[in-house]
């Protein structure tokens, strides 16, 4: 495996070296330009230097091609033409160790999580909730919650809304959050997610994070790359909560790491303005927070979009390396954003930022880096690298292969689908059915030596021995669904 310190971009105008400390790796970055100015190339060749270094990546696969990174590299035309100015590049064509995901499990292996470790503040963010229908979802987990009821899948949550909405007493002090109208509306909306083929996303296997930092035999970082063709166009909010989950657990599980040589991790989030768009605020300020403390972690989060403008300013403000490819400016609002993404850079004396950001060629950009101490280096104008892997798609048998030959073969292809919220609640239901149809039982002994004695000693009797047997049925039942509980919990 190459011994590498730095993230090797490209060439300046004076065809020296550009390249980024790795150490500073975790300071997070963009990758941003307008539609065919090299932002999928560029986004490769950062990926290939992550896995050569040893860091495991995940990016999103938006069009398809990135899946290239499993074959190797080709050059012709203009790429040779590339390579040649770069003699230092000591350019090695090479297929890269890709790990395929897919949501639908039809061109990668199948990626899930559960319901219960989503949580309800990114699945109503999901669902697309009102105030009044948020409470009420947090108010169903609080009670999946005390009664240890697992919430793995959509049927797990259908079934305890439906069990709250026949059983309000169980909500306690929260049985106000949970009306006839908020139960409806959130099995609409449950149903509406299923409509768009969110449904194979929540269930058993769930993505192991482990699996993701295991490195590949030769040592390199293994590139997972979700096919996320169909959710971006057909179910863009289902992708980006599911990134937006990723961050989160990967937040919530990975240790401080401090400063380390190298980052731990390289997400690569495409499309990035979809994590913010209509996101709630109490959403939107947990992702800020997290963007800005998950560093320390070992995870650097790198956001690919046109512009800069697609992400907040306090999310901007956190980024250490920008890679600006062209923008093209014909409106009035366009060109004075197009002079605020110029004024981001530390300026150049050797050129006008503003100026060269409408002349950039197809693989060109401004990139602006952090020096050793942090702090942010002078733009360079720099033509990146070419990446050492395919510039394009796998075929559909390569990517077959890829897949057959995976380490996690076998591990999450088949679905598991264990007792949960669904199975215990319908077995109460049924329970609960039986006991009203069972027949009227015979007089017992009893119940006759009462109505023989036909004195108060003997109703008295009868009294007591029906208040004991009431009561140790009662103890019986209370241990019993202790029992389903207590073994129904996720070990």
């Amino acid at each position: 495996m190459p011994d590498s310190s730095s993230l090797l971009l490209g060439a300046d105008l004076a065809g020296q070296p550009i390249a980024q400390s790795l150490r500073l790796a975790n300071r997070h970055g963009l990758i941003a330009g307008a539609t065919g100015t090299g932002k999928t190339v560029t986004l490769q060749r950062l990926a290939e230097q992550f896995s050569d270094a040893g860091v495991a990546v995940f990016a999103a696969d938006i069009k398809g091609d990135l899946c290239g990174l499993g074959a190797a590299g080709n050059p012709q035309g203009k790429i040779a033409e590339r390579i040649g100015t770069m003699p230092w590049l000591n350019y090695q064509p090479k297929a890269y160790p890709v790990m395929l995901w897919d949501i639908d499990g039809k061109t990668g292996h199948p990626l899930r999580t559960t319901l219960s470790e989503m949580g309800p503040l990114l699945l109503g963010s999901l669902l697309e909730l009102t105030d009044s229908q948020q409470s009420a979802l947090y108010a169903a987990f609080k009670v999946a919650d005390r009664e240890g009821l697992l919430l793995l899948d959509l049927k797990d949550l259908k079934a305890l809304l439906n069990h709250l909405r026949d059983n309000p007493q169980v909500l306690g002090d929260d049985a106000a959050l949970m009306t006839t109208g908020s139960s409806q509306a959130l099995l609409r909306r449950l149903s509406t997610l299923e409509q768009q083929g969110a449904e194979a996303l929540f269930g058993e296997p769930a993505l192991q994070l482990e699996d993701m930092l295991q490195p590949a035999s030769d040592g390199r970082g293994r590139i997972h790359l979700l096919d996320a063709s169909r959710l971006v166009h057909e179910a863009p909010k289902v992708y980006a909560t599911f990134l937006l989950w990723l961050l989160a657990e990967l937040f919530e599980q990975l240790p401080e790491r401090g400063d380390a040589d190298k980052p731990l991790l390289a997400l690569f989030f495409d499309e990035a303005h979809l994590l913010f768009a209509g996101t709630p605020k109490a959403l939107q300020d947990r992702l800020e927070q997290v963007v800005r403390l998950i560093r320390s972690k070992g995870v650097g989060v790198y956001f690919v979009t046109q512009s800069p403008a697609d992400l907040p300013d306090t999310v901007l403000a956190q980024l250490g390396l920008r890679i600006q490819h062209g923008l093209r400016a014909f409106t009035a609002k366009e060109q004075k954003s197009l002079k605020a993404v110029a004024e981001g850079f530390r300026p150049n004396p050797a050129f006008d930022a503003l100026a060269v950001l409408t002349e950039l060629g197809t693989g060109e950009a401004l990139v602006g880096m952090l020096e050793e101490k942090g702090t942010p280096a002078m733009v360079q104008r720099v033509l990146i690298a070419p990446p050492q892997s395919r510039i394009g798609p796998l075929t559909e048998a390569e990517r077959a292969a890829l897949i057959a030959s995976s380490p996690l073969q076998g591990r999450y292809d088949k679905p598991i689908d264990r007792e949960s919220a669904y199975e215990v609640l319908m077995a109460r239901k049924g329970q609960a059915t039986q006991a009203t149809e069972q027949p009227k039982a015979e007089p017992g002994f009893l119940d006759q030596a009462g109505d023989f004695l036909g004195t108060t000693a003997g109703k008295a009797l009868q009294s007591m021995a029906r208040q004991a047997a009431s009561q140790m049925g009662r103890q019986l039942v209370r241990g019993l669904m202790g029992s389903l509980l207590g073994g129904s919990k996720r070990k």
